[in-house]
C-alpha cells in the first residue's frame, strides 16, 4: 500500500502524513510548489511515476472570504483540480478520499445534516467544494466524500491560533454566537482518512470531533483554557458581516460513518485541551512562533 497525499503543507495534509508516517505506510506528500493540481499533465506525471494505491486529497483554495473576489483561482483548484486529481486516480487504479466541507450546505434550524440533505451553499467557496465533490464521484467512483468543518491543526493559521493572539493583544473580542458547528482537531481527523484509505468502504461521510458549539463558545474555551483575560462578547451573524456568507446550521450527522463501521472522533472540547497542550509545547521549542 502506497498513498499519495495532496496539500502536504496544509493544516490536515501535515498531520495525514504525520498519521501515515506513525503507521510506517509508504506515503508521498505533494504540494503545490511540486505540482499544480490545475494542470492535469503534471498531476498525470506523479500518478504514472509514483503509482498509489490511494490518494488523500487535502489540497484546495480554503480562504473564504478571498474566494469571493478570487473566483476564477477558487474554482480552478476546488473544482478542475480536483476534477484532475480524481480522472488521474480513477485512471491509475487509485482510491481517493476527497475532502470536502459544511459550506456544501446553507441551512438554517438546528437539525443534524445528513448527508443527502439539499446542498444550497451560500459561498463561492462552498460553491466550487460541492462541485468539487460531484467531479470526483463522477470521475472516481472508488472514492470517499469526506465533509468536515471548523478545522484546527498545528500547521498553518485557523480560528484557534487567532484567538490566542487577538486575546493577548486586545481587552475585548467579538465572536458570532448565531453559527453552530463542531470544530475539528486535525490530529483526529487524520487517521479517520488513514483507516478508510485502507478500505472499499467508499461513500459520503461526515466527519468532525463530536458536540455541537458557537463560534462564541469555542473562543471562550480557548480562553479560559489558556488563562487569558480578553472578554470575549458575543455577537449575532449580521452584526459582524463578512465578505463571504456563512450558514447558521452546520451541524453534521454522522450517521453514516456509524452504519460503514468507522469509529467517531472525540468530543471537541477534548481535543481542543490536547490541540493547546501540543501547541504550547511547540512554542517553548521553537516549532512554531507563539501568536
Amino acid at each position: 500500500m502506497k498513498i499519495l497525499v495532496t496539500g502536504a503543507n496544509g493544516q490536515l495534509g501535515y498531520d495525514v502524513l504525520k498519521e501515515l508516517h506513525r503507521r510506517k505506510i509508504p506515503c508521498r506528500g505533494i504540494d503545490r510548489e511540486e505540482c499544480d493540481i490545475t494542470n492535469m499533465p503534471q498531476v498525470m506525471q506523479w500518478m504514472e511515476t509514483y503509482l498509489p494505491d490511494a490518494v488523500i486529497h487535502c489540497a484546495a483554495y480554503t480562504d473564504v472570504n478571498r474566494a469571493q473576489t478570487e473566483q476564477a483561482l477558487c474554482m480552478d483548484i476546488n473544482y478542475r483540480g480536483s476534477a484532475n486529481i480524481a480522472a488521474a486516480a480513477n485512471k491509475t487504479g487509485a482510491k481517493l478520499v476527497y475532502i470536502s466541507t459544511d459550506y456544501v450546505f446553507g441551512s438554517s434550524g438546528d437539525r443534524p445534516l445528513h448527508i443527502y440533505d439539499d446542498k444550497n451553499p451560500l459561498n463561492v467557496y462552498g460553491e466550487t467544494k460541492l462541485s468539487g465533490e460531484n467531479s470526483t464521484r463522477i470521475l472516481c467512483p472508488r472514492s470517499f466524500i469526506v465533509r468536515t468543518s471548523w478545522v484546527f491543526g498545528i500547521n498553518g493559521t485557523n480560528f484557534v491560533k487567532t484567538m490566542l493572539r487577538l486575546g493577548r493583544e486586545k481587552e475585548e473580542i467579538r465572536v458570532v454566537n448565531d453559527q453552530i458547528g463542531s470544530p475539528t482537531y486535525t490530529a483526529d481527523l487524520a487517521p479517520l482518512l488513514c483507516d478508510m484509505a485502507l478500505t472499499e468502504r467508499f461513500g459520503t461521510y461526515h466527519a468532525t470531533n463530536e458536540g455541537y458549539c458557537s463560534w462564541y463558545e469555542f473562543a471562550s474555551a480557548i480562553m479560559r483554557i489558556r488563562h487569558l483575560t480578553a472578554k470575549v462578547i458575543p455577537v449575532s451573524t449580521a452584526e459582524y458581516p463578512s465578505a463571504a456568507a456563512r450558514p447558521l446550521n452546520s451541524r453534521l450527522s454522522k450517521e453514516s460513518l456509524d452504519e460503514a463501521g468507522f469509529a467517531r472522533l472525540p468530543h471537541w472540547r477534548d481535543a481542543l485541551q490536547r490541540y493547546l497542550s501540543e501547541l504550547a509545547i511547540a512554542e517553548e521549542e521553537g516549532i512554531i512562533k507563539a501568536f
